[in-house]
């Protein structure tokens, strides 16, 4: 399987974006998926998760803001941001969970 992450772009404060991961070459319905991101000069960290049942999780940091979801027609997992924040700066990067299978990233810049 191969995964394509797009929806990044530059941002104001305050607003949303909506990123989307696209696989091919296996479907995701009943894969558990991931959204992590990683900001200059710091470690990969998750931001959401959605499990094969369909349960979700997010940190502290982005609970109430992210949303994480699965779209079987498109065969994508997306992941929805409002009220950003200048430190969700970052490249986000989506991952089939425990494979090791990432997508390329997508940089998230969201300015004061």
């Amino acid at each position: 399987v191969q995964l394509q992450a797009s929806g990044g772009g530059l941002v104001q404060a305050g607003g949303s974006l909506r990123l989307s991961c696209v696989a091919s070459g296996s479907t995701l319905t009943s894969d558990a998926m991931g959204w992590y991101r990683q900001a200059p000069g710091k470690t990969r960290g998750l931001v959401a998760r959605i499990s094969s049942t369909g349960v979700t999780q997010y940190p502290a940091s982005v609970a109430g803001r992210f949303t994480i979801s699965r779209d079987n027609a498109k065969n994508s997992v997306d992941l929805q941001m409002n009220s950003l924040k200048p430190e969700d700066t970052a490249v986000y990067y989506c991952t089939k969970m425990g494979t090791g299978i990432w997508g390329q990233g997508t940089q998230v810049t969201v300015s004061s």
